[in-house]
């Protein structure tokens, strides 16, 4: 359901970013169901690295299930990450059970596989985004900013198509195998052959093990972290749509609220295809002029005037889309809204509803990413393009094409991502979903770690709906589950990059030492993408901000507030606290 373009873009700062952490030591009690400190838990040796043995020799490797294609030794610069050249490795593609599918299509799980010569003992699983169907470059994107990835800092790092390809599009969702390994079977699949081939490469298996990608990345770590507890150490989980089938249909059921308002008969083309413009109906402009009202209300929350807005639920309770901002007299011109309007915005950022007033999903957080970065594409375009497809055919007992989403019933789709049948024997969410997402004891007790991170402007999964995973999460630990999983939020940031924000940073080297160090993150250090960055310019960033600025992104609940003193530009300059 997601973008190739915004596939590639969770990836990691300049090693010159600082991590902030400390050896957390939080207690949690209660009289029946009492868990350990953080320096109760165990604490997972540090990996040590190795030589990889002859590349060429893979060739001839066997696994139950498994065809190796290729192996070929890739020298240094072969493989280029933000201009920089990677070192040399060793490049596996290969397949895991091949068969014809009960439509007749010829399926597969492809893999490719990149052991750098210089190893550091860790193995990487790259979640890919979206509907997945293409094996991406290996190269073990982890945050936002290709600067860092796992393959450059060593690990071995392998990436699957979750077994169908892109030219099947949205047409693998009516093959039942294909939707259960898109969903959670090609993880379990392809992990004890990985683990088995790094053997085979290095002489032994992976000291260390982690799991992590953004989007629907972030969704394959969550629901590796329910359902293969026991394979990996460290689960980085960004943007996660754990919820999938629920967002796509609250971003269905946007477009219907949308197209209440957008002009009659004007049309966008998108690729191919003409499609209704349903930006007209909430217009850049007035997107714009919203936000700084918004700025207008928030901004000094965090102690600084700097046209951000880092206490993003503060906000919520400060900000007012019916108070705050003027309503027309007359026509619009990009400094009102009509109450028409104000009504629709504030119910879909208030979370879609059934016809029966039941939610459908999660609330979304008012933040300034609305006015910039992929919010639009997604509210307005992908509504039509994507989510239909993977709602209708993908997570549907009953799949079927979905050829006019905006009159679609979608109670009636509400209902079936819940429901089975005799050929479609398991439900939509529980595919996509983690399974009993609030108990992750025994990832927990063995000394494994999660970092889950998402933008606040994120509009197609809800930031809120993580807080409110992370809320539960911590609740079942009687109220605490800061000693293995934290959560940080990403003022200003849309869908897994872009936007006001600084949204380019490392979170795996602090999950590593936290880890493998007992070194808890209390903020991570990000930056801003700005005029020659080597991972890529954010044209977000507003003319009036330095290009290099920076800030901690902080551990939930904590937000990032000026101390008053020094230069609000640098993060050196502001504190984690509530």
């Amino acid at each position: 359901m997601h973008r190739k373009t915004f596939f590639q873009l969770s990836a990691v700062a300049t090693a010159s970013l600082a991590l902030l952490g400390c050896a957390g030591d939080r207690t949690t009690s209660g009289d029946t169901n009492p868990y350990p400190t953080e320096a109760a838990l165990p604490k997972l040796a540090e990996a040590t690295g190795g030589a990889i043995k002859n590349c060429a020799t893979l060739s001839g490797y066997t696994f139950a299930n498994t065809k190796i294609d290729s192996a070929a030794a890739l020298p240094a610069g072969t493989l280029t990450l933000a201009g920089a050249p990677i070192a040399s490795h060793c490049l596996v593609k290969g397949s895991m059970f091949n068969r014809t599918g009960s439509d007749g299509k010829p399926y597969a799980i492809g893999f490719e596989m990149r052991f750098p010569d210089a190893w550091n003992g860790r193995y990487y699983y790259q979640g890919n985004g979206g509907l997945d169907g293409s094996v991406v470059t290996a190269v073990g994107a982890t945050g936002a900013g290709p600067i860092t990835h796992a393959l450059k800092q060593g690990f071995a790092v392998i990436s699957s198509d979750a077994g169908h390809t892109s030219a099947q599009n949205t047409a693998f969702g009516f093959e039942l195998q294909s939707r259960l390994d898109y969903g959670y079977q090609a993880v379990g699949k392809l992990t004890p052959m990985a683990k088995d081939l790094v053997k085979a490469a290095y002489g032994k298996g992976p000291d260390r093990s982690y799991i992590g990608g953004c989007s629907n990345g972030g969704r394959h770590t969550l629901v590796a972290a329910a359902r293969y507890s026991g394979e990996y150490d460290g689960y980085l989980a960004g943007a996660p749509g754990y919820n999938l089938p629920k967002a796509a249909i609250a971003n269905m059921w946007g477009s219907q609220q949308y197209s209440k308002l957008a002009t009659v008969g004007a049309t966008i083309v998108n690729g191919t295809s003409t499609l209704p413009d349903l930006g007209s109906a909430f217009s850049l402009a007035e997107r714009q002029m919203v936000v700084t009202k918004m700025l207008n209300k928030c901004d000094a929350l965090d102690g600084a005037l700097d046209g951000f807005i880092q206490d993003t639920l503060s906000c919520q309770e400060k900000f007012s889309i019916a108070a705050d901002v003027p309503t027309c007299s007359g026509a619009r011109d990009g400094t009102c809204l009509t109450d028409a309007q104000k009504t629709l915005v504030a119910a879909v950022h208030s979370g879609a509803k059934t016809t029966a007033g039941e939610a459908i999903y999660n609330k979304f957080f008012f933040d300034t990413g609305m006015a910039y970065g992929n919010w639009g594409v997604w509210k307005f375009v992908n509504s039509l393009a994507l989510d239909p497809l993977a709602v209708g055919t993908i997570f549907s007992s009953q799949p079927a094409f979905i050829t006019a989403s905006l009159t679609a019933n979608l109670d009636d789709y509400v209902k079936q991502i819940v429901s089975t049948s005799a050929v479609y024997t398991e439900s939509g969410m529980s595919l996509m979903t983690p399974p009993d997402p609030a108990n992750l004891t025994a990832l927990r007790n063995r000394g494994a770690k999660v970092m889950i991170y998402h933008g606040a402007s994120d509009p197609i999964f809800s930031a809120a709906d993580t807080v409110t995973y992370y809320k539960n999460l911590a609740t079942t630990y009687s109220g605490d589950a800061s000693n293995f999983a934290r959560y940080f939020n990403v003022p200003g940031m849309t869908h897994c990059n872009g936007g006001v924000a600084t949204d380019q940073f490392d979170m795996l080297t602090p999950l590593v030492n936290w880890v493998e160090k007992g070194v808890a993150p209390d903020a991570v250090v990000a930056s801003v993408r700005g005029v020659g960055n080597a991972g890529g310019v954010n044209v977000d960033i507003p003319a009036n901000w330095s290009q290099t600025r920076t800030r901690p992104l902080c551990a939930y609940p904590t937000v990032a507030r000026y101390t008053g003193t020094g230069s609000t530009e640098v993060a050196a300059s502001f504190v984690c606290s509530k």
